[in-house]
């Protein structure tokens, strides 16, 4: 296994001097080293992978050095636009040395939303035609292959990919913890909120521990699964499937749970969410201040007034909690209020050891939602 301390000193020693990106569980030691050993404004937590790779160019314009981004094979997506179009050796020509977590890994068991991105990695890089390194607990010839990347993009002034599997990095426990002291935990909050609920009412759920502990929740409590959808992959995407319901479903009340990282990571859907005005659509983002699927890497959820911004993109009524007295009545309330409608609850971060994963199949719970979404 490979010691995210020395993966870390190989990078300096080629006069890395700033790290970027979106955490990864697969990462999760390796990110931690990074948070316990570079200066915050040399190490930055983006609210995106396309942000990440951003920030990496322009560190590079302004130092002539080579920065790392690091990130899930799942947000290629969201950095393929500046790959190609800021980065590539056909536009500017900017060295980055990217540091990709491969879940989905053919052969590895893994969850349904990281099959096809895991398929399609290896083949992705090579039509984007950045060279690449697969990196496992059996590399030990490790210092060669940082040798390698950064001789490449010294040499070519373009991109250069390791790809990390699963078991790669020794274990290392990050020491500078967010420290909190809310009343809740996510999960209570999410029984709170079920137990709410009308009968009738739909929930859009993000991806991560927050539809995990939803799904648990109505196991739990006897309930069926069919007014849930669960948004298992497309982080920061689930208030956008929530709208276009509530814009087709005005007679239905739909509610989006959300987390503080997904819903930083495509922030600009909250105007558009308040520019359509849609009276049916309830936003609640749990905000536990942390990536808490990947490793608990923090975000900044602890600098973002949400109910501020949630106001100034239009949204009709906006409030925050923090206790389960509040949590009670602002609940109701907000099944009152006309939408859109906006409410914060401040969480610990953390979860169950024996927390569970949606067990039934995806499809089979997409045509239940949809037949309920018919009645």
């Amino acid at each position: 296994m490979i010691n995210p301390k020395e993966l870390f000193e190989l990078m300096i020693a080629k006069d890395v001097n700033f790290f970027s990106g979106v955490p990864d569980s697969l990462l999760k030691d390796f990110n931690a080293y990074i948070m316990d050993n570079m200066d915050q404004n040399k190490h930055i937590i983006t609210a995106n992978e396309g942000a990440a790779v951003a920030l990496a160019a322009g560190s590079y314009l302004a130092t002539k050095k080579i920065s790392v981004v690091y990130l899930q094979n799942s947000g290629l997506g969201n950095a393929i636009n500046p790959l190609v179009s800021l980065t590539d050796y056909e536009v500017y020509n900017i060295p980055v040395l990217l540091v990709i977590g491969w879940r989905g890994e053919p052969g590895e068991r893994d969850e349904p939303q990281h099959k096809k991105q895991g398929e399609i990695t290896l083949e992705l890089l090579k039509t984007l035609k950045i060279p690449y390194e697969v990196i496992s607990e059996n590399t030990d010839n490790i210092e060669e292959k940082i040798d390698i990347a950064f001789k490449h993009m010294v040499e070519f002034n373009s991109p250069y990919a390791l790809v990390i599997k699963k078991n790669t990095f020794e274990k290392y426990n990050y020491k500078n913890k967010i420290k909190q002291n809310f009343e809740m935990s996510r999960e209570e909050a999410i029984q709170i909120i079920v137990k709410n609920l009308d009968q009738d009412n739909i929930t859009i759920s993000t991806t991560g521990m927050i539809s995990r502990e939803l799904f648990e929740t109505r196991k739990n409590m006897s309930h069926e699964h069919n007014k849930d959808f669960l948004v298992v992959g497309s982080m920061g995407h689930a208030s956008q499937i929530a709208l276009g319901i509530a814009i087709s479903k005005p007679k239905k009340q739909v509610f989006c749970l959300d987390g503080d990282g997904s819903t930083i990571m495509h922030m600009g859907g909250l105007g558009i969410i308040g520019s359509k005005q849609v009276k049916n659509f309830k936003h609640i983002v749990l905000n536990n201040e942390a990536h808490d699927s990947v490793g608990g890497q923090p975000t900044v959820g602890n600098n973002i007034d949400f109910v501020s911004v949630a106001m100034s993109c239009k949204y009709k009524n906006t409030c925050s909690v923090k206790t389960r007295t509040d949590l009670e009545e602002k609940i109701k309330w907000l099944k009152k209020v006309e939408g859109p409608g906006f409410l914060e609850i401040k969480v610990n971060k953390g979860h169950r050891k024996d927390l569970g994963r949606p067990s039934s199949d995806l499809k089979k719970n997409k045509e239940a939602f949809m037949e309920f979404l018919s009645r």
